[in-house]
């Protein structure tokens, strides 16, 4: 993989994001591996005076743990491909399978986060804070109603991009 500055990346972040999906990866140090989850909600931008990413992680995931006990994760885009792989790690949790050895993607750990071979775009990303999106953080209820109605809120992490990875 190559690295480029997140400014010389080509594609549409939006479209990377909500219709190819990412995969959002963590170290899972008990089980000596990494856990992926896809993600399509998130944002990519400039925050604090740097380049940042956003993620979105219901309170119930497996994930949100392995994010609170590590400094780095990443987001891995397939460029539209691996649909079947990202709708897996979407749907199962990683408390109950191996999401790696289930998908057979390649992870690598060569990095400070985890990531995936097969990827074309890897943003590796250091955290910089979290927060809760809670019920009264809805100034518009419709909201509440349509994405939330089983009261299973959002952490929303934010992540400083300190590595940008494309394929060659």
């Amino acid at each position: 993989m190559k690295e480029i500055t997140i400014r010389e990346l080509k594609e549409n972040p939006v479209k990377l994001i909500s219709e190819d999906w990412a995969l959002l990866t963590v170290k899972d140090a008990e089980k000596g591996s990494c856990n992926p989850m896809t993600v399509s909600w998130g944002s990519v931008g400039e925050l604090w005076g740097a380049d940042m990413a956003t993620i979105y992680v219901r309170e119930s995931r497996y994930t949100k743990t392995l994010l609170d006990n590590e400094d780095y994760f990443s987001l891995c885009f397939f460029g539209g491909k691996q649909k079947e792989a990202l709708s897996f790690c979407g749907s199962k949790s990683g408390r109950d399978c191996d999401k790696v050895k289930e998908t057979g993607l390649t992870p690598v750990y060569s990095e400070n986060a985890p990531y995936f071979k097969e990827a074309e775009i890897v943003l590796i990303c250091r955290k910089k804070a979290r927060t809760f999106l809670g019920e009264d953080s809805f100034l518009d209820k419709n909201i509440m109603k349509k994405w939330y109605s089983d009261h299973n809120m959002h952490y929303i992490y934010f992540g400083e991009i300190e590595k940008v990875l494309i394929s060659e």
